[in-house]
């Protein structure tokens, strides 16, 4: 008997582009099944041999050995070559690791910690002027638990702009908006408000941030 796999809410990614409209989603899964109803084989529309090959390889040369240069220069050079968007002055320390290059997004201004996880599977979008900190994990996606192959269902992450996140925190995919705290080891399991500062496992509200500590939108008319 064959279980039709959990997919991604389209809710959630339509509400997860219209605040990161350069997001980069992967085309979603299709399931190929065997006789006994199991996975044999998985298809993604314009995924072919060779450009899954190519971010195989390319994710494996980055995660064992180009994160370990001591050169900032050649490490964003190399992830731009496989596909991700970085944008002015952005750090990525060494050590941090990179799932499915291709659909990284980092704008302006932003420094990821070392020995971090930016899990792009489902996407993952960070914006302008944020701060990640050490052992940080950005998942972007989780499985299907109700289906006897325990199938991936790639999520988008977002984490807007002016966003902290603290060391060893961890976030499912959800939407950080603009401002947000995230204190040292939480989990975030759900989407955390503007300026909002959470803590805890999971992740709950215990404070919220003086507007005046960000900057305003752009479109804000201030």
């Amino acid at each position: 008997m064959t279980v039709e796999p959990d997919t991604a809410d389209p809710q959630d990614v339509a509400r997860k582009l219209a605040a990161a409209p350069t997001l980069k989603i992967p085309p979603p899964p299709e399931w190929v099944f065997g006789p006994d109803g199991h996975v044999v084989d998985i298809l993604q529309e314009g995924m072919g041999f060779k450009r899954k090959l190519r971010n195989y390889l390319g994710e494996l040369g980055y995660n064992m050995i180009v994160t370990h240069i001591p050169v900032q220069a050649a490490r964003q050079g190399y992830l731009r070559l496989l596909g991700a968007h970085i944008g002015r002055n952005c750090v990525i320390s060494r050590g941090t690791k990179v799932l499915s290059i291709e659909f990284l997004t980092l704008g302006n201004n932003t420094t990821v910690g070392s020995r971090c996880l930016l899990d792009a599977r489902g996407g993952l979008w960070i914006g302008d002027h944020v701060t990640i900190e050490r052992d940080v994990h950005l998942l972007g996606g989780g499985h299907d638990i109700n289906h006897p192959d325990f199938l991936p269902v790639p999520i988008p992450t977002v984490v807007e702009d002016y966003v902290y996140i603290g060391n060893r925190a961890m976030t499912l995919p959800s939407l950080v908006h603009r401002g947000a705290v995230v204190a040292a080891h939480s989990l975030v399991i759900r989407d955390v408000d503007e300026l909002a500062v959470v803590c805890g496992n999971p992740a709950k509200p215990y404070a919220k941030r003086n507007p005046d500590a960000v900057p305003p939108r752009a479109d804000s008319g201030t």
